[in-house]
């Protein structure tokens, strides 16, 4: 019996980080190692976006030992030249750790397998054995424990394990294997670095690009297939409500923003609400309101921080749109016009939807399902988190792409989580997710080295 995935969080954290780990990485070589010694030890030795140094050197190394031709540092001018226009500075650690493994085994298809390296910026509270203790510092100042909450580890790991599989078995197929490591998934760049720096054109250009994400809300040994989209466009907009300020007293002297703002709110609501269609997925979320200081003062301004998801390009295209007219026209009905009309950002480097292609899930589908049973494949729900995985498909090439789930959670906590009064499971990016390894990880390589062996015929 098919089970729907329940929908999983994958919001991308804001945050960019600089600094090197507080401790230094021990030395580590994959080499002899068995996939379970290399995930305690990914696991326990996290770096944040766009500082996976360690982590890319240790791939990388076992990348070269299998026999891979391997350009390291991809993206890392563009990743220098972006922290000096944001930041105007380069801190010491910071680049493009990405990484591309190219194996020529005869003529044939060209398939792309990726995998991502990134941790986030949590303190882990999972009780682990091999728990991670490294604390590391934002490019915003703010120090923070590192964490594989989000299961790059069980990726890399599982990515690993395929490389070793498909090269033990190259008998049984024919064609260009492109292992590619990808940085900074979770700040929804590192994608984007790799291809503005030449994935597809100094490289050889994939048929198809298939990739795994662990869930947070499947038993270990299922897999989850999504056709279609399966997840969200992400745009951030910043909206800074202007207004006059005054004493709190005299609010017939003042043009108040933070009633404004409580009206932008309100209205935006219709987005959705009124002017989407009920079958067509969106969000607007408002996360934060930043706006006065005291109880008797009236500010000048008001600071509004939004999420927007959506699946369909037009949709994105109207609720952005609908955004800007909401909030210029409630400032306007307060008589805020001119240089006192509200300012509407939305951050170009957007995380792009994901659109599985649908001849290549039904392929998965029909292959994973006689290898491991229809009771192991669930149909997949589109979920509203976003990952930069997308970027692959969205270039005017328009490759095929899929990204399938793999089912991390133990067995025996997944069905205790249905009995009533049942412990809620940890989310992704939740400082206590802690995947049931072992079995998710010979999943994970079985369905993936099968996939791979199936798409080169």
């Amino acid at each position: 019996m098919k089970r729907t995935v329940l929908a999983i969080s994958a919001a991308m954290l804001a945050a960019c980080t600089t600094a090197p780990v507080s401790e230094a990485q021990p030395a580590f070589s994959a080499n002899g190692k068995t996939l379970r010694q290399i995930y305690e030890y990914l696991h326990k030795n996290p770096e944040l976006s766009f500082q996976e140094k360690n982590t890319s050197a240790i791939l990388s190394a076992e990348m070269k030992r299998l026999g891979f031709t391997v350009t390291t540092g991809l993206g890392d001018q563009w990743v220098k030249a972006r922290a000096m226009k944001e930041y105007g500075k380069v801190q010491d650690g910071v680049g493009g750790y990405g990484f591309v493994a190219v194996l020529q085994n005869g003529p044939g298809p060209t398939l792309m397998i990726r995998t991502d390296m990134d941790a986030l910026p949590l303190v882990e509270k999972t009780g682990l054995a091999y728990a991670s203790t490294f604390r590391d510092t934002a490019w915003s100042g703010e120090e923070s424990g590192v964490m594989h909450a989000c299961g790059h580890d069980i990726h890399m790991t599982s990515w690993i394990g395929t490389a070793r599989e498909l090269v033990a078995r190259k008998s049984e197929w024919k064609g260009t294997l492109v292992m590619i490591a990808q940085p900074a998934e979770e700040i929804g760049l590192g994608s984007m670095s790799m291809l503005e720096d030449g994935l597809y054109t100094r490289f050889p250009k994939p048929d198809r690009v298939i990739a795994l994400h662990d869930n947070a809300a499947l038993p270990a040994g299922h897999i989850g297939l999504g056709s279609g989209y399966v997840m969200a466009n992400v745009d951030s907009v910043d909206i800074t409500v202007k207004g006059v300020g005054g004493h709190g007293a005299y609010p017939q002297d003042t043009k108040d923003p933070i009633v404004v703002a409580a009206r932008i709110v309100t209205t935006l609501q219709t987005l959705v609400a009124r002017e989407t269609d009920p079958q067509d997925s969106a969000v607007v979320t408002v996360g934060a309101i930043n706006g006065g200081f005291k109880h008797n003062i009236i500010p000048d301004e008001v600071k509004l921080q939004l999420t927007v998801r959506s699946f369909a390009d037009t949709t994105r295209d109207k609720l952005l749109k609908g955004i800007e007219r909401i909030a210029k026209y409630e400032a306007l009905a307060a008589g805020l016009e001119g240089d006192k009309a509200p300012t509407i950002s939305t951050k170009d480097d957007y995380t792009p939807s994901l659109y599985n292609d649908p001849k290549l899930v039904e392929r998965a589908s029909a292959l994973l399902t006689k290898q491991f049973g229809s009771e192991k494949i669930a149909i997949a729900s589109p979920t509203m988190g976003g990952e930069d995985f997308s970027r692959f498909g969205r270039t005017p090439d328009r490759i095929p792409v899929m990204l399938m789930w793999l089912g991390a959670v133990s067995q025996a906590k997944f069905d205790a989580s249905l009995l009533p009064g049942g412990a809620p499971l940890p989310s992704l990016h939740s400082s206590g997710f802690a995947p049931d390894a072992e079995p998710t990880l010979a999943v994970g390589v079985k369905a993936m080295t099968s996939l791979a062996i199936d798409l080169f015929k």
